[in-house]
Parts: C-alpha cells; sequence; structure tokens
C-alpha cells in the first residue's frame, strides 16, 4: 500500500513535499502574467516603407509581390495587407494555434528575401520590417521639456538616438515605436530657381548621394610598399556632411568657366525632422513619445516594471529641463486583476482554515489538511510552467475554486483517522495505517469523479478551448495532486503528529459544545422539515417544476457575450477625418478632443497621436488614450469608463468635420481595439476597388437600420484623394 510506506517514512513524505514547495515557487518568478491566456492565433507583421507611393502603386509593386511569395507558409492561415496613402503598407499573417513564431518568423524571412530582388529599389533601401509584437500597446512614454528650445524634434530625436535603443533591449518588448521624428537635413528646392539653372530634382539628388557619401580612400604605405617607406597611415576623407554650410556648398554643375551651381543657389537648407506626419501631445501640450508593445510570450507586467526602472536609470542622463511620464500602462489593469484574485485566494485559504478549525475542533486536526493547500497549489504553479501556461486571472480563478476540493480528501483521512483512535482508542501510527486501508479506495475514486467532470474542457476548439484549457488542465493538476498527497503526506502528518485519544466519548465545552448542540439542533430541525415536505411530494415537485421552467425562461433572456466587458481604467478615442484632410485639420479636431477630457473629473491624463490610428496613417487620422484615475477615486457606475465612453459619443456627435468614436477597449486585446466584433468583405468575383466600397457603404446602411447593432464603422482610412498626370512620353522623351 502506497500510503503505509509513507507512514514508516514520514521523511520522504516532507522531502517530497518541499521539492514540490521549492519547484512551484521557483515556477512562479518564470511564468509570464498575463489577464487572460492567450487567445488570438499567433501573427507576424511586415511593414515596408515606399515614399512618394500611392497606396495602388504600393499594393501592385510590393505587397502584391510580398503576398505571392508568403502564400503558403507552413502553418499560416491567412494573410492580410493594408497599403496606405503615404507609401507605408503592412502585411499581417497569421498562424495557427500552438505554430512555433520564431520558426515561423524565420520562414518568412526567407521568402521576404527571395522576393527582394523583385521590389523597387527605394523599398530595398528602406528595408522590410518583420516583426512578431502584439498589436496593442503596453505602455507610452513621453518626454517633455520645460526649454523652449527643446522642441518636438529634438525630443523625438533624443528617444530614438538615446531611449528607443534602451528600451527594444529589455526582454519581453516586442517592439517600440516612435511618435515623432528624428532629425534630418531638409532641403526645400525653388523650382524656379532650379528651371533657370537648367537643372532638375534628379541632379540634385544625385549630387547629393555623390557628394555625401561615406568611402574608404585606402592606405598610406601598406605593404607590399616603396622599399625605404618611412611610415604608413588610413587615409581619411570628408566623407558625410555634418551641417548646413556643407550641405550648402554642394555642388551641383561646374562649368568650363570656372563658375559653379551649388546647393544653397536653388534651395533653403535647414535641420528639421525626418517626417512630420506623426507627433504626440501630452495633456494638450506638444510632446514626443514611444510607443512599447510587448512580445508574443512576453510577460506584462515584468515587462512594464522593466522598462519603467530603465527610464529611471537613464532619467539621470538628459538634459536640463528634459523629463519623462508614463501616462499609458495598460498593465496597471493587469496587475491589479491579479492582486484582487490573489487577495481573494487568501481570504479563501483563511475561510477554509476557520471551517475546519469549527467542525474538526483541533488545531492539529486542521493544521493537516491547510498544510496540503500550499502544497499542492504551489505544485500546480510547476505544472503549469511545464505546460507552458501563464499566471493569468483564470488560472489564479481556478486556484480559488480548488481551494474547497484540495482540502476534501485531506478531511476525510484526518477525520477517519481521529474517528479510530476516538472509538478504538489506537495510537496514531495505527489508526492512520488502518484509516488508509479503509479509504483509500474512496480517495482514489473520488479523485476520479472530480477529474471526469473537467477534463472534457479541455478539448473545447477555438477561442473557448483557448480560454477554458488552462482551466480545465490545472484544475485536473490540483486535484491529482491533492489525491496524490492524501495518499503520502497526509497520513505521514498523521502518524507523526497527531497525539493519541482515548477510547469513548468526548463531549465539548465552551465555544465547541456551544457551536454542537446549536448544529445538533439546526440538523433535527431540518430533518424534521424534509419529513414533512415528503408528505406533500407532489406539489413540491410541481413547484420544482415550475423553478427549473422560471431559469430556463430567464436564461434565454439573459445576453450572452465571449467575456466581461470590464472597466479597464482607460479609453481609446479614434478620430479619422475626411479623405484629404490636413494635418492641421486633424490638430483642430484633437484639441477639442483633448479639452472634452481634460474637464472630466475622471481623467486622468490625455495621450493624443496624430497622424496615427488603429483605422491607419495619414494626416486625416488620430488617436487619443484617455487613462483614467484609479477606481477608489471614481465610485459609482456614473463614473465608470462605459458612462464616459457613451457621454464623450454624444458630445463629439456634435463635431462636423470629423468621425471621432470613443471606445472601451475589449477584454482580450489581441481580439481588436474595442469591444464588439470586426469582419472583413472579399472580393472574390474581380468587380474592382469601386465595387467593393459599394458594398461596403451598402453594408454599413442596412447595419445603422438595425436595433441590435450599434456603431458600426468602417474600419480603415478612406480613399485619399488623388491628382492623376497623363505624361506624353514621345514629348517627354524629345525634351530630354
Amino acid at each position: 500500500m502506497l500510503s503505509g510506506f509513507f507512514i514508516d517514512r514520514p521523511i520522504f513524505a516532507w522531502v517530497i513535499a518541499l521539492f514540490i514547495v521549492l519547484l512551484g515557487g521557483a515556477a512562479i518568478s518564470k511564468l509570464p502574467v498575463s489577464q487572460y491566456p492567450t487567445v488570438a492565433p499567433p501573427s507576424i507583421v511586415i511593414s515596408v516603407a515606399y515614399p512618394g507611393a500611392s497606396a495602388q502603386v504600393l499594393e501592385d509593386s510590393v505587397l502584391s509581390v510580398l503576398e505571392q511569395e508568403l502564400n503558403g507558409s507552413p502553418g499560416m492561415i491567412y494573410i492580410e495587407s493594408i497599403s496606405q496613402a503615404n507609401g507605408s503598407g503592412s502585411i499581417t499573417a497569421t498562424f495557427e494555434a500552438g505554430t512555433n513564431i520564431d520558426l515561423a518568423q524565420v520562414e518568412l524571412q526567407n521568402r521576404i528575401s527571395r522576393a527582394t530582388p523583385r521590389l523597387p529599389s527605394a523599398v530595398v533601401q528602406f528595408g522590410v520590417r518583420i516583426d512578431k509584437a502584439r498589436s496593442n500597446f503596453l505602455l507610452f512614454i513621453t518626454l517633455t521639456s520645460t526649454n523652449p528650445a527643446d522642441d518636438p524634434v529634438a525630443l523625438g530625436d533624443y528617444i530614438a538616438r538615446n531611449i528607443q535603443p534602451e528600451v527594444q533591449r529589455i526582454r519581453g518588448v516586442g517592439q517600440a515605436q516612435l511618435f515623432g521624428s528624428e532629425r534630418a537635413m531638409r532641403i526645400w528646392i525653388d523650382p524656379a530657381k532650379l528651371v533657370s539653372f537648367g537643372l532638375s530634382p534628379v541632379d540634385v539628388n544625385n549630387a547629393i548621394r555623390a557628394q555625401n557619401a561615406q568611402v574608404s580612400a585606402g592606405t598610406l604605405g601598406d605593404v607590399p610598399g616603396v622599399p625605404g617607406q618611412p611610415m604608413s597611415a588610413t587615409i581619411v576623407v570628408n566623407g558625410q556632411l555634418a551641417n548646413v554650410a556643407q550641405f550648402g556648398a554642394i555642388v551641383l554643375r561646374a562649368s568650363a568657366d570656372g563658375s559653379t551651381v551649388r546647393l544653397r543657389d536653388v534651395a533653403r537648407i535647414e535641420l528639421g525632422g525626418q517626417g512630420y506626419g506623426s507627433f504626440q501631445r501630452l495633456n494638450g501640450q506638444p510632446a514626443a513619445g514611444l510607443g512599447v508593445q510587448l512580445a508574443p510570450s512576453g510577460n506584462a507586467l515584468a515587462t512594464a516594471d522593466a522598462v519603467k526602472a530603465r527610464m529611471a536609470e537613464l532619467k539621470a542622463f538628459f538634459p536640463p529641463g528634459v523629463d519623462y511620464k508614463i501616462p499609458y500602462d495598460s498593465s496597471k489593469f493587469v496587475r491589479i486583476s491579479i492582486e484582487q484574485v490573489v487577495v481573494t485566494l487568501v481570504e479563501a485559504v483563511a475561510l477554509v482554515f476557520v471551517v475546519m478549525l469549527v467542525f474538526l475542533q483541533n488545531l492539529r486536526y486542521t493544521l493537516i489538511p491547510t498544510i496540503v493547500v500550499p502544497v499542492a497549489l504551489l505544485g500546480t504553479f510547476g505544472l503549469l510552467l511545464a505546460l507552458g501556461y501563464s499566471i493569468n486571472v483564470l488560472t489564479l480563478f481556478r486556484m480559488v475554486l480548488a481551494i474547497g476540493i484540495l482540502v476534501d480528501d485531506a478531511i476525510v483521512v484526518v477525520e477517519n483517522v481521529e474517528r479510530l483512535m476516538a472509538e478504538e482508542g489506537l495510537s496514531p501510527r495505527e489508526a492512520t495505517r488502518k484509516a488508509m486501508g479503509q479509504i483509500t479506495g474512496a480517495v482514489i475514486g473520488i479523485t476520479v469523479v472530480l477529474v471526469s467532470v473537467f477534463v472534457p474542457m479541455a478539448f473545447f476548439s477555438g477561442a473557448v478551448g483557448a480560454i477554458y484549457r488552462q482551466f480545465s488542465i490545472t484544475m485536473v493538476s490540483a486535484i491529482l495532486l491533492s489525491a496524490f498527497l492524501a495518499l503520502t503526506l497526509t497520513p505521514a502528518l498523521c502518524a507523526s503528529f497527531l497525539k493519541p485519544i482515548p477510547a469513548g466519548h468526548h463531549d465539548r465545552r465552551g465555544f465547541f459544545g456551544l457551536f454542537n448542540r446549536g448544529f445538533k439542533r439546526t440538523t433535527h430541525g431540518y430533518e424534521r422539515l424534509t419529513a414533512r415536505l415528503l408528505r406533500h411530494a407532489g406539489r413540491w415537485m410541481l413547484a420544482f417544476g415550475v423553478v427549473v421552467v422560471a431559469v430556463g425562461w430567464m436564461y434565454n433572456r439573459l445576453p450572452s457575450s465571449f467575456l466581461p466587458n470590464e472597466d479597464q481604467g482607460y479609453l481609446i478615442v479614434n478620430v479619422q477625418l475626411p479623405p484629404g484632410a490636413t494635418i492641421g485639420r486633424t490638430t483642430a479636431v484633437m484639441q477639442q478632443v483633448e479639452a472634452f477630457f481634460l474637464k472630466q473629473p475622471e481623467v486622468d491624463q490625455v495621450v493624443a497621436v496624430l497622424g496615427f490610428s488603429f483605422s491607419g496613417q495619414g494626416q486625416n487620422s488620430g488617436l487619443v488614450f484617455v487613462p483614467l484615475k484609479d477606481w477608489s477615486d471614481r465610485k459609482g457606475a456614473e463614473h465608470s469608463s462605459q458612462a464616459l465612453a457613451g457621454r464623450a459619443f454624444g458630445a463629439f456627435m456634435g463635431i462636423r468635420d470629423a468621425f471621432v468614436f470613443p471606445l472601451c477597449p475589449p477584454p482580450i486585446p489581441e481580439l481588436g481595439t474595442a469591444t464588439g466584433f470586426n469582419f472583413r468583405l472579399q472580393d472574390r468575383s474581380g468587380a474592382g476597388h469601386g465595387a467593393l466600397l459599394a458594398a461596403r457603404n451598402q453594408l454599413l446602411g442596412l447595419a445603422r437600420q438595425s436595433p441590435l447593432i450599434t456603431g458600426m464603422r468602417p474600419d480603415g482610412l478612406e480613399d485619399a484623394p488623388q491628382l492623376q498626370i497623363d505624361i506624353d512620353r514621345e514629348r517627354a522623351y524629345a525634351q530630354g
């Protein structure tokens, strides 16, 4: 008998329990922490840039070439591409659940390398970027300065050179996206002056490339050299240019008579930003920022803590007047959710201890099942790590539910040992040995029944399976660990920890005596009530049937959802202006949005990003993150994020120049950018882009008439206006 072995060798049982505890403790520090298990299938994003190209040109010459090469990658479910009017585009490759994302990234990189010779040279020059970061942002880092000389371009350049590389090296960070601009030399060509000198933009471009290049000039006196060479030295020439004056001195044309045309003769040259299409604002003031995205396997809490610690170290080297803030941090809600579940877990353990003490009425009898609880829970953490799972709300909730089950087997063993000692006067060792002979089969049977209840959830498919598979497996693991401990550790503790008691009946006094008498009276009252009800069984069966029907009716009336929508402590506002709107018009709308939220008592900060949104990138788009004050400071449903989103939606209906959508973040960020659902329309008949847009607009019109759908909107930017130029190739060629 297994339990007999450990009854005779209690130290061995203690060693096994200690090993389980150490293993679980080590696993806790290594397990990733998230709000929910990974539900969305893994995906990889390929980003490209083709400056000056339209969305159609980008799709035809770049994205379609890459799609043809990427299609058919092992494990790929589908690919989705987006082309923007500003020349940027992306392809999202989604893979089956369980795919090794690192190997998939290598496979895509190899396929892109094969397609590179067919891409335009400008695209190759800018590079094709492959990222496996999650689509949502973990946190925002924002830099501000009290020094008037530090404009957003200067702050953005400082982030790009000194902060972005440091953050990207932190373990768990998938991508750090700059919302600002690096410094660059901007050359504003005067077309009239250029034509007057008989030059073209191509001439300017070629001259800059030729005279702003870093070249290796060789070595003086290198071997094999001239006999008697006294020295050797590396030759260094002035290559890349460093300031406005040097760029202005670039020679565009030199004539035989000694006259020269320089770049400053046909252009205005200044040090400015590399781009002005995307920048950030904090509480209505210009700033520069860095959006940090989590790696697919990253630990949200550990990564956020590491980023904050690294920023605290870098702050010591900031220029005078420069400071940073982290106004938006999505890990805050994850941390609070986990902390609340941990508090509930501790409360559950305490309540179980009190209940056992009241009914077992002996501290030693109570401590034995209580010791089993942390051993089983810590052992479960070790199994989570071995299975590649994470610490999340569902796994911790499973532990809360499992506490009562974990102590059941141990209580059965302790109660039977106590009964045998009280009735037969056996020693603890003998009583334990006899008790285990009586109840081992029952413990195994109960374990099999409980396991059979939870195992089927492990075979759910799709997103539901991803959510509840960890719940099922960890529940089963805890039950099996509990049964193992009931057959090993609990008998060893009973045999060595309990004190012998004389045979016979033992009345309790004091509190326990009062409790026993009250419990006995309650039991007798329940028995009399049950007997009275049984005399009218038909009547009560009818009442039971009515209750069942009422429950079924209420079940069908209740709304259903995948996961409940929660107040996560922030809002997301998507801003979209009409096609062709300039950044100035977008800024004006963003200022109205910022002004509204800064007046709300629930709002803590307002982080606005212009030129970027979840719908796309362009001058007519914007995105606002609205972190709210702590939940303790805004009690009541009227101060929740959902209530604020409703008020904001009504207020923004008056903005005539833009569509402004305040959104509550979804329970699982990987499944979208807002609550609800999204889908795609696909042109399988080859009707063309115009027909597809017409079908989309028809669908939107029908959706607005439905009482079941609200807030339906297109996911993406509208087509930007284009200026079509028809070139007469013969005349152009004749003009040279």
